[in-house]
């Protein structure tokens, strides 16, 4: 198990500090309808509690009884964003969990994605938002090598990816903010959102600006969980897509192609096979496990935990490694199976953008 960094004295006193303001600011006010439809016919689908860096507080997943439509009520302020995406890495419980819980997918699944479009498009230039370290566009460079690459995400790590040659451009910011859409309007034949839009406060905002930075005719490609997935039932808080706080929608497939095409778009291609991510049972043991050890010396704990408490960490996740090994391996085995059923948990869009 890699060594945790430990926290500086002034970390800690900060977080102690804001903590003891309490974390119901961090909240908006408890909404009574559906962000989606308006419906108020709601149900409580989940209660949890950080099962990822175990930050205080606990948070409520909605369901719509009307349109399905899943979302954090209340949502996070931006503060309480601001808050719950602070030192990710802190939380760390485990390499390979942090893997498991931290990625959808390595160079071929990224390969798969870009080639989603090939049918339907030759195109010049293309977006990635959310891109991260930009590992889907170094992928994706492999099928479509005469593809100028940009990414766009919310943190300095896209600078990072065009240091390293993965973007032709890098944008920091967010898509709907006015600036950053001007700058890029219409200027791309594709825009790939992998896994982000359930990271958005409006998801409907999004992919008008997504829509906006195509040319006539381009393509957006999406992949988002599937909140139909029988995991989710089956796993309750533990199924790691409820992803929470961090995930704030989870739309059923019908509500976006609607969507969509209330936007003036042709949806072209719909995949519930291909975007499986094989992490659903070993992503659920990882998530226990981070809870069932002794916390980590995270900067949001009230104290450092006891050397007693370190070595049992220690051995305690080094007995645990073996089975979640184990885990990995059983969730890739079931794979070509689960795809094909309800247990797929994710889907993929290919909309055209109408001219």
């Amino acid at each position: 198990m890699p060594s945790i960094p430990q926290p500086t004295t002034a970390h800690r006193a900060a977080y102690a500090a804001e903590l003891a303001r309490g974390t119901a600011r961090f909240h908006e006010p408890r909404r009574a309808d559906c962000p989606w439809c308006g419906s108020k016919r709601l149900r409580t689908r989940l209660r949890t509690p950080d099962l990822r860096q175990r930050k205080p507080g606990t948070f409520v997943v909605d369901e719509c009884g009307d349109c399905a439509h899943a979302f954090q009520n209340p949502r996070l302020t931006p503060e309480g964003l601001a808050f719950y995406h602070r030192d990710p890495c802190e939380g760390a419980h485990d390499d390979l969990a942090e893997r498991l819980l931290g990625g959808h997918g390595g160079a071929g699944r990224h390969r798969a994605a870009a080639r989603a479009v090939l049918p339907y498009a030759e195109p010049e230039s293309w977006l990635d938002i959310g891109t991260g370290h930009g590992h889907f566009p170094a992928a994706a460079k492999e099928v479509h090598p005469y593809t100028s690459f940009d990414g766009l995400d919310a943190t300095r790590r896209v600078e990072r990816a065009r240091a390293a040659g993965r973007v032709e451009e890098a944008h920091v910011g967010r898509l709907t903010d006015p600036v950053i859409g001007e700058r890029l309007r219409a200027r791309y034949d594709v825009v790939s959102m992998f896994h982000h839009l359930e990271h958005t406060p409006e998801p409907r905002e999004e992919l008008r600006a997504a829509l906006e930075v195509l040319r006539p005719g381009g393509h957006l490609l999406a992949e988002v969980p599937d909140p139909d997935c029988a995991f989710g039932a089956l796993l309750g808080k533990w199924w790691p897509a409820y992803g929470q706080p961090r995930h704030l929608h989870l739309m059923p497939l019908p509500n976006l192609l609607g969507e969509l095409e209330s936007l003036g778009c042709a949806v072209v291609a719909t995949d519930r096979r291909e975007p499986h991510v094989p992490h659903d049972l070993s992503g659920a043991l990882a998530l226990a496990l981070g809870r069932a050890l002794p916390g980590p010396d995270a900067p949001w704990r009230p104290a450092p935990p006891t050397p007693l408490q370190r070595t049992a960490r220690l051995a305690l996740g080094r007995a645990a490694a073996p089975l979640l090994a184990s885990t990995v391996a059983l969730d890739r085995l079931l794979a070509p199976l689960l795809r094909r059923t309800r247990f797929s948990n994710a889907y993929r869009i290919v909309a055209r953008k109408e001219t």
